[in-house]
């Protein structure tokens, strides 16, 4: 299967990608103050509608995986630096820095940071480019009043979404060629890899520029301009977008009212 990266939209014709691209990002914001928010009965609760919205939106565990995984030496990082650095009661006596105060909150913040990423991972996955540019600027439209450049600013949250996979493939390819010349990024400590790969950081940052500069000349080349603009599918909501939305609010509040019951 072809490598899947978060940010890389996947078409399909689910019930979750007809929805609109507003409702979409107004759940996923929702959510995302929920999952900080969140006790352990809670976010059972949370898991369990994310993976319901996935399998909704036709994408499989694989392809979850397959977007979080670039991102799992962060989710490693966070859960170890709680696991050796919070105090608390040993779980092992020989090892005093290891706390099961640290083994909870370890777990608790890293799955917090893996459901804001597969939110985010869902929404991308279901919300072709444009869409996500329509969406964004017409949640931002009313402020527009006081000054605020709704298009300019939902142009550059899908240009960041869009710039992921591409970085991520281009670390790949780099990786890959640096391999065949004869690195080898496996060998030794954590410390030590992470030395190999400070070997990528200034050619990708060259990358970066070129990607930059490529993609700006690709769009002076197309017309692109600020300002208001039309759009040849405009957005309105249906009776699946309202119930979805409703759903979504009943089911947040649902989470949020487990809080207070004594479980």
């Amino acid at each position: 299967m072809k490598a899947l990266y978060l940010g890389q939209y996947v078409p399909g014709d689910s019930p979750v990608h007809r929805l609109d691209p507003r409702v979409k990002i107004v759940a996923a914001l929702l959510l995302s103050i929920v999952i900080l928010n969140t006790g352990a009965v809670e976010s059972l609760a949370v898991t369990a509608f994310l993976m319901a919205g996935a399998a909704l939106a036709g994408l499989s565990g694989g392809r979850i995986a397959a977007a979080l995984r670039p991102l799992a030496w962060f989710f490693s990082a966070l859960f170890f630096l709680h696991l050796i650095f919070t105090e608390g009661r040993p779980i092992i006596a020989a090892l005093p820095a290891v706390t099961w105060e640290g083994l909870w909150r370890g777990t608790a913040v890293t799955w917090q940071f893996v459901a804001l990423v597969a939110s985010a991972a869902i929404l991308t996955m279901t919300t072709d480019p444009s869409g996500l540019v329509g969406g964004v600027e017409r949640l931002l439209r009313p402020f527009n009043r006081i000054g605020v450049p709704s298009h300019d600013i939902a142009v550059m949250v899908s240009v960041a979404l869009r710039f992921v996979p591409t970085l991520l493939e281009e670390t790949e390819r780099m990786k890959e060629a640096q391999v065949a010349r004869g690195a080898d990024f496996g060998d030794g400590g954590p410390v030590r890899r992470l030395r190999k790969m400070a070997s990528l950081v200034i050619p990708l940052i060259l990358c970066t520029f070129r990607r930059a500069d490529e993609l700006a000349l690709a769009m002076e080349g197309r017309g692109y301009h600020r300002g208001p603009r039309t759009y040849l599918h405009e957005l309105r909501f249906r009776r699946a977008d309202y119930a979805a939305l409703l759903a979504v609010a009943a089911f947040l509040a649902g989470v949020q009212a487990l809080r207070f019951l004594p479980l």
